[in-house]
């Protein structure tokens, strides 16, 4: 996106989500491993994924970065709406970052460096989830102009619930639900959480419940919503005050028609259930609006612009995130606290991990090092 026309509120917005899930959490929960105090039990769960059905903060990480991804197609792919027609190279872009994503989503959680096709997860990560969104919600913006867009994103939503219906829609067990029946069926022994024997068998774990292939229609909503929100932001008919109370209203009427939905088909992040989708979207949006309208409307950005080292470098900060594990260099540098801290030594231990964290990222924004998909 060219840098004139990036609204900072969106690179804010994801660098607090980044920021929430790659630094605050760590130190949170190792806290929280710390003091098992039962003072601390509302924090803790609202910074522990639901077990199954329910939402809480812990689980808007996830559908916050799927829906940042979709909202910023309206600002950069405006020029094809405006009369440019896509070529070769608007597609290879979209593969390219297709293809990226998957491979760094297999370096994040498919056991791609554990170089054993045996435990090789094809599609289990946030990354791939947003690459099946983000080319599906790009092509229909592009091709299908804003109704046809409409009219995909909610046959998509519907063909989701129309594949509950009939094979089963009260059937909501972990492991006997639809998505993961399907999942089990097309990934097999590559399903992520499968548990290898010593003798080379191998078993479900039944403690692992999330599903991608069926719900990869789902993901494709959430990214056209958050495409749909970039919508809103960038329409110059409305004042921009104006397009953040539009934003607002429309998350407000996303959670109720989550909530009503969640009825019928409870909130279940695991499979990405429909009233999930709209729930999760809902919230999206009115974080969207509220950083837009203080960022980029009424201009009080003053103390917030750091979070860009995350946002404007958000798959760089995921990716080292989740991969490297700084924990030898900050005990090379910090083993000295260890008998000053006592049980406090693991967070200083954290501190120092998502320190170096921050400083990588603040480094490579500083020289303007980015890493694009």
């Amino acid at each position: 996106m060219d840098p004139k026309k990036r609204l900072a509120s969106l690179d804010i917005l994801r660098g607090m989500d980044l920021f929430l899930l790659l630094v605050a959490g760590p130190l949170i929960h190792t806290f929280l491993s710390i003091n098992q105090s039962p003072a601390w039990d509302g924090v803790r769960h609202q910074v522990t994924h639901v077990s199954w059905e329910g939402f809480v903060l812990w689980d808007i990480i996830m559908p916050l970065f799927m829906f940042m991804s979709g909202a910023t197609i309206p600002f950069s792919m405006a020029k094809y709406r405006e009369g440019e027609k896509p070529g070769k190279a608007f597609h290879l872009k979209l593969l390219k970052r297709f293809a990226l994503l998957f491979f760094l989503g297999w370096i994040v959680q498919g056991n791609l460096l554990n170089l054993d096709f045996k435990v090789f997860h094809p599609f289990a990560n946030t990354l791939q989830a947003i690459a099946v969104g983000y080319v599906f919600a790009a092509l229909a913006f592009v091709y299908l102009g804003k109704k046809g867009s409409w009219i995909f994103g909610t046959a998509c939503f519907l063909l989701y619930i129309l594949v509950f219906v009939i094979f089963g829609h009260m059937n909501l067990d972990p492991q006997g639900n639809i998505a993961m029946v399907i999942d089990k069926a097309v990934l097999g022994s590559h399903r992520d959480g499968v548990i290898w024997n010593p003798d080379g068998t191998w078993a479900w774990n039944e403690g692992y419940q999330y599903t991608w292939i069926l719900s990869s229609l789902n993901f494709i909503v959430t990214v056209m919503l958050g495409c749909y929100a970039g919508s809103i932001l960038k329409d110059e008919t409305w004042r921009k005050a104006m397009r953040g109370y539009v934003l607002a209203a429309t998350g407000v009427s996303l959670i109720i028609l989550g909530i009503a939905l969640d009825s019928w088909f409870p909130c279940i992040k695991k499979i990405w259930s429909s009233s999930m989708t709209l729930y999760s979207a809902g919230f999206c949006s009115l974080a969207l609006a509220l950083v837009y309208l203080i960022v980029d409307v009424w201009g009080k950005s003053k103390g917030l612009n750091w979070l860009k080292f995350f946002g404007m470098n958000s798959i760089a900060a995921y990716c080292i995130g989740e991969v490297i594990n700084f924990s030898s260099v900050s005990k090379s540098l910090l083993h000295g606290f260890s008998h000053l801290t006592g049980d406090y030594y693991q967070l200083i231990i954290t501190l120092g991990n998502v320190t170096i964290l921050f400083l990588i990222m603040m480094l490579m924004y500083k020289k303007g090092i980015f890493l694009k998909a």
